[in-house]
C-alpha cells in the first residue's frame, strides 16, 4: 500500500468517540521506516522549559514531534522558534491534541483505553507521527546534558534492527530561583525512554498509567547517569497530572513518593534533611540550569546516585 492510500485504510486502533482524525494508523504498516530516531514530546503547558529541552534534543536526534495538548501559554509558537532558532526548523513537526486526557491515577484507570480522553490511546496517536524505525518518548521538562547529546547521536544511527531498548536515568532538579536549586542524587530514577517502532512496542492501559510493551527478547540498554535532568519548579504544581497524591501507592509508583517527599522538604525548608538531596548555587551571570548541564553535573564524580533506589519502569 502506497503512502498516500494509508488514510484511507481501517484504523489500526479506532478511538471509541468516531472521531477519524484521532483514529491511530501506525506507518510501519504501509511501508518499511528509514533509519533514525524520532524524539515525541507530548505537552501542555511546556514554554518556559522548551528553550532549554529542544536545542539539545534536535542535536541528538533526526526529527522531533511535538503534540500540544491544551497548552495556553503559547508552547507551539515557543517550539517553532526555538527550532528556527537553531536552524532546525525543518526536523520539528508540531501538532495538536485538542482533547482532555484523564490524569494519572484513578482517573486514567476509570477511561477506556482507546477514548481520546485516555493516556493510552494519546500516546500511542502521538507516536503515530513517527516515520522513523526508532522512537523516543521524553518530557517536555527533561533537558540533555552535553553527554546526553552525544550518547544519544552515537546511538540513533546504530539501533536500526538491534529491536534493543534504551533506559536513560534521570536527575530531578528542583528550582528554587535563577541561581538556586536542588538535586536529587539519593534515587535511583531510571526507565526505559527509546523503542523499536512495530507491533510489539505500542502503549496499553496500565493500573496507573501507559506502559509501552517490548518483548522479553529484547535487548535493555542502559545509559549512564548523568544524561539529562528534569526542571521542577518549586513555583508550579508538579502534580497537577495526577489524580490525587493518594494514587501514589508505595509498591507501584515509588518515584511520586519520592518527588513528593522531596518537593515538602524543599517547600518547608528542609532540603538539607533529605538523603541525597543537594543544594547548587550558579555562579553570577549564569543560569541555574545551563550551569548544572554543563558544568557542574559532566564534573561530578560517578556514581552519582548515592543510594540505591527502586527502578520505576
Amino acid at each position: 500500500m502506497s503512502a498516500p492510500d494509508a488514510a484511507f485504510r481501517p484504523p489500526d486502533i479506532a478511538c471509541l468517540e468516531g472521531e477519524d482524525d484521532y483514529d491511530v494508523r501506525w506507518a510501519w504498516q504501509d511501508r518499511k521506516l528509514p533509519s533514525g530516531l524520532t524524539c515525541v514530546f507530548r505537552v501542555k503547558n511546556e514554554a518556559r522549559n522548551l528553550p532549554w529541552v529542544l536545542p539539545p534534543m534536535l542535536q541528538a536526534v533526526q526529527h522531533v514531534v511535538l503534540v500540544d495538548n491544551q497548552s495556553d501559554d503559547g508552547t507551539p509558537e515557543v517550539a517553532a522558534r526555538v527550532a528556527a532558532d537553531v536552524g532546525a526548523a525543518d526536523r520539528l513537526t508540531v501538532t495538536s491534541y485538542p482533547w482532555k486526557v484523564s490524569r494519572a491515577g484513578a482517573e486514567h484507570l476509570a477511561t477506556p483505553p482507546d477514548s481520546v480522553h485516555s493516556l493510552t490511546h494519546f500516546y500511542n496517536w502521538s507516536f503515530s507521527h513517527v516515520r522513523t524505525c526508532y522512537s523516543m518518548k521524553w518530557d517536555g521538562d527533561m533537558v540533555l546534558t552535553p553527554e546526553g547529546v552525544g550518547m544519544l547521536a552515537d546511538l540513533s544511527w546504530q539501533l536500526e534492527d538491534s529491536n534493543a531498548v534504551v533506559a536513560i536515568p534521570r536527575h530531578p532538579l528542583s528550582i528554587v530561583s535563577d541561581s538556586v536549586a536542588w538535586i536529587d542524587l539519593g534515587f535511583r530514577f531510571l526507565e526505559p525512554w527509546v523503542y523499536p517502532m512495530g507491533p510489539e512496542f505500542t502503549f496499553v492501559k496500565a493500573f496507573e498509567w501507559e506502559v509501552r510493551e517490548f518483548p522479553t527478547s529484547s535487548e535493555r540498554i542502559v545509559a549512564p547517569e548523568g544524561m539529562c535532568v528534569e526542571l521542577k519548579w518549586l513555583d508550579s504544581d508538579e502534580f497537577s497530572h495526577w489524580s490525587s497524591h493518594d494514587d501514589f501507592g508505595a509498591s507501584r509508583a515509588p518515584r511520586k513518593l519520592r518527588e513528593l517527599e522531596v518537593y515538602r522538604a524543599l517547600m518547608e525548608g528542609r532540603g538539607d534533611e533529605v538523603h541525597g538531596l543537594q543544594r547548587i548555587e550558579a555562579p553570577p551571570g549564569v543560569h541555574i540550569v545551563d550551569h548544572v548541564t554543563r558544568t557542574w553535573l559532566p564534573q561530578q564524580p560517578r556514581p552519582l546516585v548515592r543510594r540505591p533506589g527502586r527502578i520505576d519502569v
